[in-house]
């Protein structure tokens, strides 16, 4: 063996694998975001705050013909979760935009951490929050009265569907930090998604809205089909298409964001 192949692959051995990198990076977003109570907050308190003010300021709707159940907190659960993954947004970019701020990302330049690494383990505080708020959002609509029609493992895969739903925001607001740098420009972001869950089928099922215009902008969009994948598992039970829908949608949202991401973060990091 020459003498410098030996430097080379006693280099190779100490350098972390993609997945203890992730790991890694991931630490410490979940680190950084719990230290940041701010950023928590929302994500957890406004859901259920306007999940109280929906249930009862709303519980009308529930006499209209063909609504899907007689009680309107059911209804409006599913909102909650969706709350919480728009908040994901924020999240996420924020503290990527920090990072660029901080000069953090021009050091990544000198280490060998893959840019996908980096993105994905951003995305770790993001997971790791919309799980603890989502677990806390099925106790309180179970103590609430609200009756999961899939049970106990349509719980599970409500939670699931939440915290993909929250990678795939916390993505997008990967995307935004990468394009401006900025933190404030993240939070303005923020606010066109909660503009876009205005116009779905959150407060009430597409079929049901009579203005021919917001039935439409509510069948365009996403976001409706993200609502009705969890809505689907309160009201109705095992619906294959809402269920099929809600993830293809989550699951796209988080790959084209990532995807977009990677090829922002390409031209922030140059490798030397």
């Amino acid at each position: 063996m020459s003498a410098t192949a030996a430097p080379s692959a006693a280099a190779s051995r100490l350098t972390p694998s993609p997945v203890a990198q992730v790991g890694e990076l991931a630490r410490r977003s979940l680190v950084r975001v719990v230290r940041q109570p701010a950023l928590i907050a929302p994500g957890l308190i406004l859901p259920l705050f306007m999940l109280a003010v929906n249930s009862n300021g709303l519980s009308a709707a529930t006499r209209i013909r063909d609504f899907p159940t007689d009680d309107y907190f059911t209804f409006a659960l599913a909102i909650a979760f969706m709350q919480a993954a728009v908040f994901a947004a924020t999240i996420g970019g924020t503290d990527l935009a920090e990072d660029i701020r901080t000069g953090f990302m021009n050091r990544l330049s000198l280490t060998p951490v893959p840019e996908t690494a980096l993105l994905i383990g951003q995305l770790g505080g993001v997971v790791a929050i919309t799980l603890l708020q989502s677990v806390v959002f099925v106790l309180v609509g179970v103590v609430g009265g609200a009756d999961l029609k899939a049970g106990a493992a349509g719980a599970v895969v409500l939670v699931l569907l939440s915290v993909l739903t929250a990678a795939g925001f916390g993505a997008i607001g990967l995307v935004a930090a990468l394009r401006t740098g900025s933190g404030e420009a993240v939070q303005g972001q923020g606010l066109l998604l909660f503009i876009l869950l205005f116009f779905s089928s959150m407060s009430l099922p597409r079929d049901l809205i009579e203005a021919d215009w917001f039935r439409t902008l509510a069948t365009w969009n996403p976001i409706s089909y993200l609502i009705e994948g969890m809505r689907s598992l309160i009201v109705t039970g095992w619906d294959a298409r809402a269920l099929a829908l809600g993830f293809a949608f989550a699951v796209l949202i988080l790959a084209g964001a990532l995807a977009y991401a990677a090829f922002l973060m390409a031209g922030r990091i140059q490798r030397t």
